[in-house]
Protein backbone atom coordinates (compact mmCIF):
# COMPACT_ATOMS: atom_id res chain seq x y z
CA UNK A 1 0.00 0.00 0.00
CA UNK A 2 1.50 3.31 -1.04
CA UNK A 3 1.36 6.40 1.10
CA UNK A 4 1.24 10.00 0.04
CA UNK A 5 4.46 11.99 0.48
CA UNK A 6 4.55 14.36 3.45
CA UNK A 7 3.11 17.74 2.65
CA UNK A 8 4.90 20.99 3.31
CA UNK A 9 2.60 23.03 5.57
CA UNK A 10 4.01 26.31 4.24
CA UNK A 11 2.89 28.30 1.23
CA UNK A 12 6.16 29.32 -0.38
CA UNK A 13 5.41 31.94 -3.04
CA UNK A 14 8.24 32.91 -5.34
CA UNK A 15 9.13 36.51 -6.24
CA UNK A 16 7.38 38.07 -3.24
CA UNK A 17 9.40 37.33 -0.10
CA UNK A 18 10.71 40.61 1.37
CA UNK A 19 13.98 38.96 2.42
CA UNK A 20 14.63 38.07 -1.23
CA UNK A 21 13.43 41.38 -2.66
CA UNK A 22 16.12 43.32 -0.77
CA UNK A 23 18.94 41.56 -2.62
CA UNK A 24 17.31 42.26 -5.98
CA UNK A 25 16.72 45.91 -5.07
CA UNK A 26 20.33 46.32 -3.96
CA UNK A 27 21.44 45.01 -7.35
CA UNK A 28 19.00 47.36 -9.09
CA UNK A 29 20.38 50.26 -7.05
CA UNK A 30 23.92 49.44 -8.16
CA UNK A 31 22.77 49.36 -11.80
CA UNK A 32 21.02 52.72 -11.72
CA UNK A 33 23.69 54.51 -9.69
CA UNK A 34 21.95 54.90 -6.33
CA UNK A 35 24.27 54.88 -3.31
CA UNK A 36 22.91 52.06 -1.17
CA UNK A 37 26.12 51.12 0.63
CA UNK A 38 24.82 51.97 4.10
CA UNK A 39 21.62 50.00 3.58
CA UNK A 40 23.56 47.08 2.15
CA UNK A 41 25.86 46.98 5.17
CA UNK A 42 22.93 47.03 7.58
CA UNK A 43 21.24 44.21 5.69
CA UNK A 44 24.19 41.86 5.71
CA UNK A 45 25.17 42.76 9.28
CA UNK A 46 21.68 41.69 10.38
CA UNK A 47 22.12 38.31 8.69
CA UNK A 48 20.45 39.06 5.36
CA UNK A 49 21.35 37.14 2.21
CA UNK A 50 21.78 38.08 -1.44
CA UNK A 51 18.88 37.39 -3.77
CA UNK A 52 18.74 33.87 -5.22
CA UNK A 53 20.60 33.66 -8.53
CA UNK A 54 17.91 31.77 -10.44
CA UNK A 55 15.12 30.59 -8.15
CA UNK A 56 12.26 32.85 -7.13
CA UNK A 57 12.48 32.10 -3.41
CA UNK A 58 15.25 31.23 -1.00
CA UNK A 59 15.29 28.55 1.65
CA UNK A 60 14.79 28.54 4.57
CA UNK A 61 12.32 31.40 5.18
CA UNK A 62 13.70 34.36 7.11
CA UNK A 63 12.85 34.85 10.76
CA UNK A 64 10.24 37.47 11.58
CA UNK A 65 12.78 40.11 12.67
CA UNK A 66 14.72 39.85 9.41
CA UNK A 67 11.56 39.93 7.31
CA UNK A 68 10.44 43.09 9.12
CA UNK A 69 13.83 44.70 8.50
CA UNK A 70 13.61 43.76 4.84
CA UNK A 71 10.39 45.72 4.48
CA UNK A 72 11.92 48.77 6.14
CA UNK A 73 15.01 48.67 3.94
CA UNK A 74 12.94 48.29 0.76
CA UNK A 75 11.11 51.49 1.68
CA UNK A 76 14.40 53.27 2.36
CA UNK A 77 15.85 52.13 -0.96
CA UNK A 78 12.86 53.62 -2.72
CA UNK A 79 13.78 57.10 -1.43
CA UNK A 80 17.25 57.10 -3.00
CA UNK A 81 17.60 59.25 -6.11
CA UNK A 82 19.10 57.83 -9.28
CA UNK A 83 21.54 59.98 -11.27
CA UNK A 84 20.18 58.31 -14.40
CA UNK A 85 16.60 59.47 -13.86
CA UNK A 86 16.82 62.42 -16.27
CA UNK A 87 17.87 60.14 -19.13
CA UNK A 88 15.37 57.39 -18.28
CA UNK A 89 11.91 58.92 -17.67
CA UNK A 90 8.79 56.79 -17.30
CA UNK A 91 6.03 59.26 -18.24
CA UNK A 92 5.01 59.12 -21.89
CA UNK A 93 5.29 62.87 -22.50
CA UNK A 94 8.82 62.88 -21.11
CA UNK A 95 9.76 59.84 -23.19
CA UNK A 96 8.48 61.45 -26.37
CA UNK A 97 10.36 64.66 -25.52
CA UNK A 98 13.56 62.64 -25.03
CA UNK A 99 13.27 60.93 -28.43
CA UNK A 100 14.49 63.24 -31.21
CA UNK A 101 13.34 60.82 -33.91
CA UNK A 102 9.95 59.85 -32.46
CA UNK A 103 7.89 58.50 -35.38
CA UNK A 104 5.30 60.78 -36.88
CA UNK A 105 1.63 59.79 -36.90
CA UNK A 106 0.12 57.91 -39.83
CA UNK A 107 -1.34 60.08 -42.57
CA UNK A 108 -4.74 59.73 -40.91
CA UNK A 109 -5.02 59.50 -37.17
CA UNK A 110 -6.05 56.07 -35.87
CA UNK A 111 -9.51 55.89 -34.42
CA UNK A 112 -11.19 57.98 -37.12
CA UNK A 113 -13.57 55.81 -39.12
CA UNK A 114 -12.94 52.31 -40.34
CA UNK A 115 -9.19 51.52 -40.58
CA UNK A 116 -9.66 49.53 -43.76
CA UNK A 117 -11.31 52.46 -45.52
CA UNK A 118 -8.71 54.86 -44.14
CA UNK A 119 -5.92 52.59 -45.34
CA UNK A 120 -7.42 52.34 -48.82
CA UNK A 121 -7.87 56.09 -49.07
CA UNK A 122 -4.47 57.12 -47.72
CA UNK A 123 -2.46 54.06 -48.74
CA UNK A 124 -1.63 53.22 -45.13
CA UNK A 125 -0.27 49.78 -44.27
CA UNK A 126 -2.71 47.09 -43.24
CA UNK A 127 -2.10 43.67 -41.77
CA UNK A 128 -3.57 40.49 -43.18
CA UNK A 129 -5.07 37.57 -41.32
CA UNK A 130 -2.33 35.36 -42.77
CA UNK A 131 0.44 37.62 -41.44
CA UNK A 132 -1.11 37.63 -37.95
CA UNK A 133 -1.53 33.86 -38.12
CA UNK A 134 2.19 33.57 -38.83
CA UNK A 135 2.94 35.92 -35.93
CA UNK A 136 0.93 33.82 -33.46
CA UNK A 137 2.56 30.61 -34.71
CA UNK A 138 6.00 32.20 -34.62
CA UNK A 139 5.54 33.41 -31.08
CA UNK A 140 4.38 29.99 -29.95
CA UNK A 141 7.18 28.09 -31.69
CA UNK A 142 9.91 30.39 -30.38
CA UNK A 143 8.53 30.20 -26.87
CA UNK A 144 8.22 26.42 -26.97
CA UNK A 145 11.77 26.02 -28.26
CA UNK A 146 13.08 27.92 -25.26
CA UNK A 147 10.96 26.30 -22.56
CA UNK A 148 13.02 23.18 -21.72
CA UNK A 149 16.24 25.17 -21.23
CA UNK A 150 14.81 28.13 -19.33
CA UNK A 151 17.00 28.93 -16.29
CA UNK A 152 19.89 26.80 -17.57
CA UNK A 153 23.35 28.37 -17.89
CA UNK A 154 24.72 29.04 -21.34
CA UNK A 155 27.21 26.17 -21.06
CA UNK A 156 24.38 23.75 -20.31
CA UNK A 157 22.26 24.88 -23.25
CA UNK A 158 25.16 24.46 -25.64
CA UNK A 159 26.15 21.07 -24.27
CA UNK A 160 22.62 19.65 -24.43
CA UNK A 161 22.09 20.75 -28.02
CA UNK A 162 25.56 19.74 -29.21
CA UNK A 163 25.10 16.27 -27.73
CA UNK A 164 22.38 15.59 -30.33
CA UNK A 165 23.98 17.44 -33.24
CA UNK A 166 21.50 20.30 -32.95
CA UNK A 167 23.94 23.22 -32.97
CA UNK A 168 23.40 25.84 -34.17
CA UNK A 169 19.82 25.24 -33.08
CA UNK A 170 17.69 24.22 -36.03
CA UNK A 171 15.03 22.03 -34.40
CA UNK A 172 13.54 21.13 -31.03
CA UNK A 173 15.58 19.98 -28.05
CA UNK A 174 15.43 16.26 -27.30
CA UNK A 175 16.59 13.99 -24.50
CA UNK A 176 17.17 11.14 -26.96
CA UNK A 177 20.88 10.54 -27.30
CA UNK A 178 21.93 12.88 -24.49
CA UNK A 179 24.34 11.17 -22.05
CA UNK A 180 22.85 10.57 -18.60
CA UNK A 181 25.67 12.41 -16.88
CA UNK A 182 25.00 15.51 -18.99
CA UNK A 183 21.29 15.43 -18.15
CA UNK A 184 22.22 15.08 -14.50
CA UNK A 185 24.54 18.07 -14.66
CA UNK A 186 22.07 20.20 -16.65
CA UNK A 187 18.52 18.95 -16.06
CA UNK A 188 15.76 20.30 -18.24
CA UNK A 189 13.39 22.88 -16.80
CA UNK A 190 11.30 20.79 -14.42
CA UNK A 191 7.94 22.31 -15.30
CA UNK A 192 8.48 22.47 -19.05
CA UNK A 193 10.30 19.29 -20.00
CA UNK A 194 7.18 17.06 -20.04
CA UNK A 195 5.59 19.21 -22.78
CA UNK A 196 8.42 20.90 -24.70
CA UNK A 197 10.88 18.27 -25.91
CA UNK A 198 10.62 16.92 -29.46
CA UNK A 199 9.40 13.55 -28.21
CA UNK A 200 6.48 14.91 -26.17
CA UNK A 201 5.22 18.13 -27.82
CA UNK A 202 1.46 17.84 -28.27
CA UNK A 203 0.13 21.31 -29.01
CA UNK A 204 1.26 24.53 -27.35
CA UNK A 205 1.37 24.19 -23.56
CA UNK A 206 0.46 27.08 -21.29
CA UNK A 207 3.06 29.80 -20.85
CA UNK A 208 2.90 33.39 -19.63
CA UNK A 209 4.48 34.48 -22.93
CA UNK A 210 1.26 33.37 -24.66
CA UNK A 211 -1.13 34.23 -21.83
CA UNK A 212 -0.32 37.93 -22.05
CA UNK A 213 -1.18 38.37 -25.75
CA UNK A 214 -4.50 36.72 -24.91
CA UNK A 215 -5.05 39.17 -22.06
CA UNK A 216 -4.24 42.05 -24.42
CA UNK A 217 -6.72 40.68 -26.93
CA UNK A 218 -9.40 40.64 -24.21
CA UNK A 219 -8.40 44.17 -23.20
CA UNK A 220 -8.88 45.45 -26.75
CA UNK A 221 -12.16 43.58 -27.20
CA UNK A 222 -13.59 45.03 -23.99
CA UNK A 223 -12.18 48.56 -24.03
CA UNK A 224 -10.77 49.26 -27.51
CA UNK A 225 -7.72 51.40 -28.19
CA UNK A 226 -8.71 53.93 -25.52
CA UNK A 227 -8.19 51.51 -22.62
CA UNK A 228 -6.57 52.87 -19.48
CA UNK A 229 -4.02 51.29 -17.17
CA UNK A 230 -6.81 50.96 -14.60
CA UNK A 231 -8.86 49.00 -17.16
CA UNK A 232 -5.97 46.58 -17.53
CA UNK A 233 -5.62 46.27 -13.76
CA UNK A 234 -9.28 45.35 -13.37
CA UNK A 235 -9.00 42.86 -16.23
CA UNK A 236 -6.07 41.15 -14.53
CA UNK A 237 -8.02 40.81 -11.30
CA UNK A 238 -10.99 39.37 -13.18
CA UNK A 239 -9.32 37.11 -15.73
CA UNK A 240 -5.64 36.43 -14.93
CA UNK A 241 -4.97 33.86 -12.18
CA UNK A 242 -2.48 35.34 -9.70
CA UNK A 243 -0.35 32.22 -9.86
CA UNK A 244 0.22 32.78 -13.57
CA UNK A 245 1.96 36.11 -12.96
CA UNK A 246 5.66 36.29 -12.10
CA UNK A 247 8.34 38.79 -11.03
CA UNK A 248 7.13 42.37 -11.58
CA UNK A 249 3.66 41.23 -12.56
CA UNK A 250 3.27 39.24 -9.34
CA UNK A 251 4.41 42.19 -7.23
CA UNK A 252 2.00 44.53 -9.03
CA UNK A 253 -0.83 42.03 -8.65
CA UNK A 254 -0.21 41.89 -4.91
CA UNK A 255 -0.09 45.66 -4.75
CA UNK A 256 -3.49 45.83 -6.47
CA UNK A 257 -4.93 43.44 -3.91
CA UNK A 258 -3.48 45.66 -1.17
CA UNK A 259 -5.32 48.68 -2.58
CA UNK A 260 -2.36 50.33 -4.32
CA UNK A 261 -3.36 52.27 -7.45
CA UNK A 262 -1.47 52.24 -10.77
CA UNK A 263 1.15 53.39 -11.58
CA UNK A 264 2.33 53.12 -7.97
CA UNK A 265 1.76 49.37 -8.39
CA UNK A 266 4.95 49.33 -10.47
CA UNK A 267 7.06 51.12 -7.87
CA UNK A 268 6.04 49.85 -4.44
CA UNK A 269 8.56 47.24 -3.25
CA UNK A 270 9.05 46.06 -6.82
CA UNK A 271 12.71 45.37 -7.61
CA UNK A 272 11.67 43.66 -10.86
CA UNK A 273 10.32 46.84 -12.46
CA UNK A 274 13.11 46.85 -15.07
CA UNK A 275 12.91 43.17 -15.88
CA UNK A 276 11.48 41.61 -19.04
CA UNK A 277 7.80 41.27 -18.08
CA UNK A 278 6.39 44.31 -19.90
CA UNK A 279 8.37 43.44 -23.02
CA UNK A 280 6.67 40.04 -23.30
CA UNK A 281 3.24 41.72 -23.07
CA UNK A 282 3.73 44.05 -26.04
CA UNK A 283 3.09 41.90 -29.10
CA UNK A 284 -0.62 42.47 -29.63
CA UNK A 285 -0.13 46.23 -29.33
CA UNK A 286 2.24 46.06 -32.29
CA UNK A 287 0.20 43.53 -34.25
CA UNK A 288 -2.86 45.79 -34.15
CA UNK A 289 -1.03 48.97 -35.24
CA UNK A 290 0.37 48.08 -38.68
CA UNK A 291 2.62 50.85 -39.91
CA UNK A 292 2.02 52.95 -36.79
CA UNK A 293 5.00 52.44 -34.42
CA UNK A 294 4.18 55.58 -32.42
CA UNK A 295 0.61 54.44 -31.77
CA UNK A 296 1.78 50.94 -30.86
CA UNK A 297 4.42 52.29 -28.47
CA UNK A 298 1.97 54.64 -26.76
CA UNK A 299 -0.53 51.83 -26.29
CA UNK A 300 2.16 49.51 -24.94
CA UNK A 301 3.19 52.24 -22.52
CA UNK A 302 -0.27 52.26 -20.90
CA UNK A 303 0.05 48.52 -20.43
CA UNK A 304 3.63 48.55 -19.16
CA UNK A 305 3.31 51.18 -16.43
CA UNK A 306 1.04 48.89 -14.43
CA UNK A 307 4.14 46.88 -13.54
CA UNK A 308 7.31 48.58 -14.79
CA UNK A 309 9.30 51.81 -14.90
CA UNK A 310 12.12 53.20 -17.03
CA UNK A 311 13.92 50.55 -19.03
CA UNK A 312 11.23 48.00 -18.26
CA UNK A 313 8.69 50.25 -19.99
CA UNK A 314 11.03 50.89 -22.91
CA UNK A 315 11.16 47.15 -23.56
CA UNK A 316 7.43 47.12 -24.21
CA UNK A 317 7.53 50.26 -26.35
CA UNK A 318 10.49 49.07 -28.43
CA UNK A 319 8.91 45.69 -29.10
CA UNK A 320 5.49 47.12 -29.96
CA UNK A 321 6.98 49.66 -32.38
CA UNK A 322 9.20 47.09 -34.11
CA UNK A 323 6.29 44.68 -34.48
CA UNK A 324 4.00 47.45 -35.78
CA UNK A 325 6.42 48.11 -38.62
CA UNK A 326 6.73 44.38 -39.30
CA UNK A 327 2.93 44.06 -39.30
CA UNK A 328 2.74 46.72 -42.00
CA UNK A 329 4.83 44.49 -44.26
CA UNK A 330 6.90 47.33 -45.68
CA UNK A 331 10.27 46.85 -43.97
CA UNK A 332 12.93 44.23 -43.31
CA UNK A 333 14.06 43.19 -39.84
CA UNK A 334 16.69 45.91 -39.67
CA UNK A 335 14.14 48.63 -40.39
CA UNK A 336 11.89 47.18 -37.70
CA UNK A 337 14.63 47.33 -35.09
CA UNK A 338 15.50 50.88 -36.12
CA UNK A 339 11.85 51.86 -35.69
CA UNK A 340 11.87 50.35 -32.22
CA UNK A 341 14.87 52.44 -31.25
CA UNK A 342 13.10 55.63 -32.28
CA UNK A 343 10.61 55.28 -29.40
CA UNK A 344 13.31 54.71 -26.75
CA UNK A 345 15.24 57.58 -25.10
CA UNK A 346 18.63 57.39 -26.85
CA UNK A 347 20.69 57.95 -23.69
CA UNK A 348 18.93 55.18 -21.77
CA UNK A 349 20.55 51.89 -20.89
CA UNK A 350 17.91 50.10 -22.96
CA UNK A 351 18.86 51.97 -26.11
CA UNK A 352 22.53 51.24 -25.43
CA UNK A 353 21.75 47.54 -24.98
CA UNK A 354 19.89 47.32 -28.30
CA UNK A 355 22.63 49.21 -30.12
CA UNK A 356 25.25 46.92 -28.58
CA UNK A 357 23.35 43.84 -29.73
CA UNK A 358 22.97 45.14 -33.27
CA UNK A 359 26.59 46.30 -33.56
CA UNK A 360 27.98 43.06 -32.14
CA UNK A 361 25.87 40.97 -34.52
CA UNK A 362 27.17 42.99 -37.45
CA UNK A 363 30.81 42.50 -36.53
CA UNK A 364 30.91 38.80 -35.59
CA UNK A 365 30.57 36.06 -38.20
CA UNK A 366 29.59 33.32 -35.73
CA UNK A 367 26.62 33.88 -33.46
CA UNK A 368 28.28 32.04 -30.57
CA UNK A 369 30.91 34.79 -30.55
CA UNK A 370 28.14 37.40 -30.42
CA UNK A 371 26.62 35.69 -27.40
CA UNK A 372 29.97 35.38 -25.63
CA UNK A 373 30.57 39.11 -26.01
CA UNK A 374 27.14 40.00 -24.64
CA UNK A 375 27.53 37.66 -21.68
CA UNK A 376 30.88 39.27 -20.92
CA UNK A 377 29.07 42.61 -20.59
CA UNK A 378 25.97 41.57 -18.63
CA UNK A 379 26.20 38.12 -17.06
CA UNK A 380 28.00 39.14 -13.87
CA UNK A 381 25.83 42.15 -13.08
CA UNK A 382 22.30 41.43 -14.31
CA UNK A 383 19.75 38.77 -13.45
CA UNK A 384 18.83 36.41 -16.27
CA UNK A 385 15.30 37.93 -16.41
CA UNK A 386 16.43 41.57 -16.45
CA UNK A 387 15.35 43.40 -19.60
CA UNK A 388 18.76 44.81 -20.56
CA UNK A 389 20.76 41.65 -21.35
CA UNK A 390 17.70 40.13 -22.98
CA UNK A 391 17.14 43.23 -25.13
CA UNK A 392 20.75 43.11 -26.31
CA UNK A 393 20.44 39.41 -27.12
CA UNK A 394 17.09 39.79 -28.90
CA UNK A 395 18.39 42.60 -31.10
CA UNK A 396 21.54 40.62 -31.86
CA UNK A 397 19.62 37.44 -32.65
CA UNK A 398 17.29 39.15 -35.10
CA UNK A 399 20.06 41.17 -36.73
CA UNK A 400 22.31 38.16 -37.24
CA UNK A 401 19.43 36.02 -38.60
CA UNK A 402 18.57 38.69 -41.18
CA UNK A 403 14.90 37.66 -41.32
CA UNK A 404 15.39 33.87 -41.47
CA UNK A 405 12.78 32.31 -39.17
CA UNK A 406 14.74 29.29 -37.92
CA UNK A 407 17.86 31.31 -37.26
CA UNK A 408 15.83 34.05 -35.54
CA UNK A 409 14.34 31.77 -32.90
CA UNK A 410 17.40 29.54 -32.76
CA UNK A 411 19.70 32.50 -32.11
CA UNK A 412 17.39 33.97 -29.47
CA UNK A 413 17.17 30.72 -27.53
CA UNK A 414 20.81 29.71 -27.97
CA UNK A 415 21.95 32.89 -26.23
CA UNK A 416 20.60 31.83 -22.85
CA UNK A 417 19.02 34.12 -20.25
CA UNK A 418 15.23 34.26 -20.66
CA UNK A 419 15.12 31.67 -23.42
CA UNK A 420 11.39 31.21 -23.90
CA UNK A 421 10.60 34.94 -23.78
CA UNK A 422 13.31 35.88 -26.27
CA UNK A 423 12.37 32.99 -28.51
CA UNK A 424 8.74 34.12 -28.43
CA UNK A 425 9.43 37.73 -29.38
CA UNK A 426 11.92 36.75 -32.07
CA UNK A 427 9.40 34.28 -33.49
CA UNK A 428 6.65 36.88 -33.47
CA UNK A 429 8.65 39.39 -35.49
CA UNK A 430 10.13 36.79 -37.84
CA UNK A 431 6.65 35.34 -38.35
CA UNK A 432 5.27 38.72 -39.34
CA UNK A 433 8.10 39.19 -41.81
CA UNK A 434 7.48 35.73 -43.27
CA UNK A 435 3.94 36.87 -44.01
CA UNK A 436 2.03 33.60 -44.04
CA UNK A 437 1.92 30.36 -42.03
CA UNK A 438 3.03 28.41 -45.11
CA UNK A 439 6.27 30.40 -45.16
CA UNK A 440 7.25 28.97 -41.75
CA UNK A 441 9.06 25.62 -41.72
CA UNK A 442 6.56 22.84 -41.04
CA UNK A 443 8.70 21.17 -38.39
CA UNK A 444 8.11 24.25 -36.21
CA UNK A 445 4.37 24.60 -36.80
CA UNK A 446 3.04 21.05 -37.17
CA UNK A 447 3.72 19.96 -33.55
CA UNK A 448 1.68 22.94 -32.32
CA UNK A 449 -1.41 21.18 -33.77
CA UNK A 450 -3.24 24.50 -33.98
CA UNK A 451 -4.00 24.25 -30.28
CA UNK A 452 -3.08 26.48 -27.34
CA UNK A 453 -3.47 25.62 -23.67
CA UNK A 454 -4.12 28.51 -21.30
CA UNK A 455 -5.84 29.42 -18.05
CA UNK A 456 -7.07 32.72 -19.52
CA UNK A 457 -10.85 32.20 -19.63
CA UNK A 458 -12.38 31.57 -23.03
CA UNK A 459 -9.17 30.69 -24.86
CA UNK A 460 -8.13 27.23 -23.69
CA UNK A 461 -7.77 24.97 -26.71
CA UNK A 462 -8.11 27.85 -29.17
CA UNK A 463 -6.52 27.52 -32.59
CA UNK A 464 -3.93 29.99 -33.80
CA UNK A 465 -6.04 30.64 -36.90
CA UNK A 466 -8.91 31.68 -34.65
CA UNK A 467 -6.66 33.91 -32.57
CA UNK A 468 -5.36 35.52 -35.75
CA UNK A 469 -8.92 36.25 -36.86
CA UNK A 470 -9.77 37.84 -33.52
CA UNK A 471 -6.58 39.91 -33.62
CA UNK A 472 -7.34 40.96 -37.18
CA UNK A 473 -10.70 42.30 -36.03
CA UNK A 474 -8.92 44.49 -33.47
CA UNK A 475 -6.37 45.68 -36.04
CA UNK A 476 -9.25 46.92 -38.22
CA UNK A 477 -11.24 48.36 -35.35
CA UNK A 478 -11.53 52.17 -35.14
Amino acid sequence: MSTAPPRDPRVRLTWVQPEDLVGHELRQAAQDGRDARDIEQRWYAAGGSPAPDRAGASEPPAPARLRALAGELLDELATLDSPLAADEPTGLDAIVAACPHWPGPPESAPGVGDRTAVADQHRLPTVTHARLHAAWLGRAAGCLLGKPVEKLPLTGIRALAQATGNWPLSTWFTAHGVPAELLSAHPWNRRSAPTSLAENIDGMPEDDDLNYPLITLLLLQWHGRSFTTADLARLWLDELPAGRAFTAERIAYGNLLAGVEPPETARRRNPFREWIGAQIRADAHGWTHPGDPAGAAAQAHRDAVLTHTGNGVYGAMFTAAALAVAAGGESDVHGCLAAGLRVVPPHSRYARAVRLGIETARTEREFDAVVDRLHAVYADTHHWVHVLPNAALLAAALTHADGDFTRSIGNAVSGGWDTDSNGATAGSLAGLLAGTPDALPEHWTAPLKNRLATSVPGFDGAGFDTLAALTHQEALRP
